[in-house]
């Protein structure tokens, strides 16, 4: 049986590259003052013998880690039964991966959970942190916070006076909001429910102010509370269509809601869109397409959405200690545009 060859030292490279120990260390540690020639015979070398730096003796050079915690505020069998999930993780991973970052996913659906997650940010074992899909009265913030991490949100915060001095990213819900509502009315649709999502979540609350500002002053009655399930969005539907059996139009909070509320429409006899219109959210191809009929929705670029997370945190890890620069448009908040996609729903 042969046995298996050492793995290659920092002083087998400098001997490769005919450099000194620190020149090497220097130059797997992306540090500066090292000329280009040298730092080229190094890398060739590095190559050449394939070597891999021992992560723990990098992290007391450079004092990081290289990986950074994805916490969602959710429990596992929503996140891996939500498509959206899946694509922003998918974003998120894709920007790390680049960046040759590790992802720590930390899932939280308990006060014991939190104390957990608490506990790890606070053991350094991460960089930074890219949170999503919190709620309300959630206390990752205030965790997150007493950790000192590095931090970008995925979605509008509602804590501390709100967007001040908070790192996140953003769709613009209200807006997307008044386009699908706006459409509903343009197609000749006046009596249009709302299927929000959790109202203790502001892209909930952002879609429903958005279908506020163009129906003015909607009748209550038009207007129930998901939870942006599927089964929820029949449960909604089912719900309306008993107290507002005239309504010609919907517009729901997400796409899974849309398609739980095409359901309902189904089962009570209702065509669509002959006399229900349908309007959803996100533009999951997944869903929209296989509805029936296909789903009119607002797109949002879930994906993109994930890759600049990890983008403004990775930049902000970069800089260290620096102050955000003046002008510079992601210093707090960046939001992100949406698009009407217009199917065979409504």
């Amino acid at each position: 049986m042969s046995e298996t060859a050492p793995r290659p030292t920092l002083e087998a490279v400098a001997a490769r590259a005919g450099v000194s120990r620190a020149t090497v260390s220097r130059v797997v540690n992306g540090s500066d003052g090292v000329r280009e020639p040298l730092a080229e015979r190094v890398r060739r070398a590095v190559d050449e013998l394939g070597y891999v730096p021992n992560q723990a003796a990098r992290s007391l050079v450079t004092r990081r880690h290289d990986a950074v915690a994805v916490i969602v505020a959710e429990p596992e069998t929503r996140v891996f039964a939500d498509p959206f999930f899946a694509r922003q993780l998918r974003g998120i991973s894709k920007e790390l991966t680049a960046h040759d970052n590790q992802l720590v996913l930390l899932l939280t659906e308990d006060r014991d959970d939190h104390a957990r997650v608490a506990r790890y940010l606070a053991g350094g074992h991460v960089d930074g942190a890219l949170v999503f899909s919190l709620h309300v009265d959630d206390p990752l913030p205030g965790l997150i916070q007493r950790a000192g991490l590095p931090t970008v949100f995925g979605g509008r915060p509602h804590w501390n006076g709100g967007e001040d001095g908070v790192r996140y990213v953003d769709t613009d819900n209200r807006g997307g909001a008044r386009d699908a509502v706006r459409h509903l009315l343009a197609l000749g649709r006046r009596r249009i429910a709302h299927i929000t999502g959790a109202l203790d979540q502001t892209s909930a609350v952002d879609r429903l102010d958005g279908f506020r500002d163009v129906m003015a002053d909607p009748d209550p009655a038009l207007v129930e509370e998901g939870d942006f399930t599927a089964a929820s969005g029949e449960r909604a539907m089912r719900a309306l269509l008993t107290r507002r059996a005239d309504l010609d139009a919907v517009f729901a909070g997400n796409d899974l809601m849309a398609a739980g509320a095409l359901r309902a429409l189904r089962d009570h006899g209702r065509r669509v869109p002959e006399d229900v219109a349908v309007v959803g959210f996100d533009d999951m191809l997944p869903i929209a397409e296989q509805t029936e009929p296909p789903l009119t929705t607002v797109r949002q670029d879930i994906e993109e959405m994930g890759r600049l997370m990890a983008r403004l945190l990775l930049r902000d890890l970069d800089r260290g200690a620096e102050p955000d620069q003046a002008g510079d448009p992601a210093a707090s908040g960046v939001v992100l545009p949406v698009t009407l996609v217009r199917r065979a729903s409504a």
